[in-house]
């Protein structure tokens, strides 16, 4: 084995869909936006779609037609970035549903493709996507008359169950939406634990599928192994890596394995990465290269053929603390470069 092996257990992701779908009273959705987080869409999408979910969700149109092609033309896939110039073919032939985000979106929209459908995302203070109070205002009747089929927002602090923002934008939702007889959704995977009032018609989960913070109920669906290359024995103050950035306290045995920056590992976690040979941690040393890490097997008993750096240890929020980021990046920055195996 030349490369790592990413191990991606399916099971699990439906398992968190259910688990999830479990603690609200309304339909459940999935984003599957990013190539599934960096999992496969397509496997992604057909498994959830296996579980119940008929609801999908992507960044773009482009990504929509992997997804459409993978669960058929029945579940809908719902696209966050709208109507965009260019994507009208796409939009109508593969059936994708934008939600649209501003005038010229709704205009285009109106013009190109009359009676598709279309959802409407309203920015309640997040300042990122959506039509703000002003352009609703404008024009919402026009809007209302052609029948969306859903009006959403996004929140910015889910993550944080007490941040004031929270209650903000679920008041200023209401204030937008209250009474107008259209399907609702607000929550992504924090919003459905913030609890019923967020909850609406349709959450919409994407991070907590596959097992990520904030959804700490979540089964692991990853895991990664990386191949032991090549063995060393050091001596005490022999150095290790670019820069001559760690050196030997001891009489040392140094494991290089197969993986470095250019597979999602990135430099920042020099000092705060570990690997796992069973229950055992094994510190990397020295600097992360664009292809491999050297790794200190000192205290093992024996020479192992490969050493986990995602397993039931370090999960992918384990690995983002130790270098300053969030889940969401880890997922989508594991290489390809990995040879991906499917389970469940």
């Amino acid at each position: 084995m030349a490369s790592g092996q990413l191990t991606i257990d399916l099971s699990a992701i439906a398992a968190n869909w259910q688990a999830l779908d479990a603690l609200t009273a309304c339909e459940t959705g999935a984003v599957v936006k990013a190539d599934g987080y960096g999992l496969g869409a397509d496997r992604v999408a057909r498994t959830l779609a296996h579980a119940g979910c008929r609801r999908f969700f992507v960044a773009m149109a482009s990504e929509g037609a992997k997804v459409r092609q993978a669960v058929g033309p029945g579940p809908e896939i719902g696209v966050f970035s709208g109507h965009m110039r260019g994507d009208t073919d796409m939009i109508g032939d593969l059936m994708l549903t934008p939600m649209l985000n501003s005038l010229d979106q709704l205009t285009r929209h109106f013009e190109a493709l009359p009676g598709h459908p279309f959802g409407i995302q309203l920015d309640t203070g997040m300042n990122r996507l959506g039509m703000e109070w002003d352009e609703w205002v404008a024009v919402a009747e026009i809007a209302l008359q052609q029948r969306p089929i859903l009006l959403m927002s996004h929140l910015a602090c889910a993550d944080e169950p007490d941040h004031p923002m929270n209650a903000y934008q679920l008041d200023l939702f209401r204030q937008m939406t209250d009474g107008l007889g259209v399907p609702r959704s607000l929550a992504a995977t924090g919003g459905i634990q913030l609890g019923a009032d967020y909850q609406f018609d349709l959450t919409r989960p994407g991070v907590g599928l596959y097992g990520g913070l904030p959804f700490d109920g979540a089964h692991p669906v990853v895991r990664l192994d990386l191949p032991v290359v090549q063995v060393r024995e050091l001596g005490e103050g022999e150095v290790v890596g670019y820069g001559n950035s760690w050196q030997a306290a001891r009489p040392s045995r140094i494991a290089t394995v197969a993986a470095g920056y250019a597979d999602g590992l990135p430099r920042a976690l020099q000092g705060g990465l570990r690997l796992w040979h069973g229950r055992t941690p094994c510190p990397a040393v020295g600097r992360i290269s664009m292809d491999l890490i050297t790794v200190d097997i000192t205290d093992l008993p024996e020479i192992p053929e490969t050493l986990a750096v995602l397993d039931e240890h370090q999960r992918v929020d384990d690995l983002a603390a130790a270098c300053g980021t969030i889940g969401y990046e880890v997922l989508t920055s594991l290489g390809a470069r990995y040879e991906r195996r499917y389970t469940g």
